[in-house]
């Protein structure tokens, strides 16, 4: 897993520019203009208003979103989220987590190979679990979740193992031994996740 020591910075485009190429720092960079026109950078955003500028991951597509349409949604499904949480007896952080890195809570996002909704679903997936419109984030949240929910039952309550197969499959992380996959898109994913796992315990 990926560790990355966590900076910011305030000033104008030019300086940044300067700043970001200067130096050594091994790490993806985001950049965030508020609505005073104040340019931010940080390897470690804090919200997803914040969008890539330079990327050291060459095996994973960023996402950005509209700071207030992600704002809009995620207030929309924050009682359906806490729903299924329940439901299944899972953090609530942990789906908003997982819906955050998966779609931005949009429920027409679609992957490049296939997954549709809020916690992206694959047909495979969608089938095993009765869902027969991914599109609906009902029935997706209740899908992904209790899919996720199964995972940390077959990896013994391991998180990292359970994010791990939620993105590269089950058979992947049992190919490699329990461990998770040596794919840069699955340990920047799991990275991702747990650090969003983090800021939803303070923050919802």
């Amino acid at each position: 897993m990926v560790r990355r020591t966590g900076w910011q910075y305030v000033g104008v485009l030019p300086m940044l520019m300067l700043t970001l190429f200067s130096g050594t720092v091994r790490a993806d960079i985001y950049k965030f203009v508020d609505s005073h026109g104040r340019v931010f950078l940080t390897d470690k955003p804090p919200h997803p208003g914040y969008k890539i500028l330079v990327r050291t991951w060459k095996g994973w597509v960023e996402k950005s979103y509209d700071y207030r349409k992600f704002k809009r949604n995620q207030e929309h499904y924050r009682p359906a989220i806490a729903r299924v949480a329940s439901r299944y007896h899972l953090p609530n952080a942990l789906i908003h987590a997982v819906v955050t890195t998966e779609s931005g809570y949009d429920t027409n996002a679609v992957s490049r190979a296939g997954a549709v909704g809020l916690m992206q679903l694959m047909p495979a997936t969608a089938y095993r679990y009765g869902v027969s419109n991914r599109r609906d984030p009902l029935a997706n949240l209740n899908a992904g979740t209790r899919y996720l929910r199964d995972l940390l039952g077959r990896f013994n309550n391991n998180l990292v193992l359970a994010i791990a197969a939620y993105n590269a499959g089950e058979k992947a992380v049992r190919k490699y031994r329990n461990q998770v996959p040596p794919f840069r898109e699955t340990r920047h994913y799991v990275d991702k996740v747990l650090q969003y796992y983090r800021q939803y315990r303070k923050s919802l």
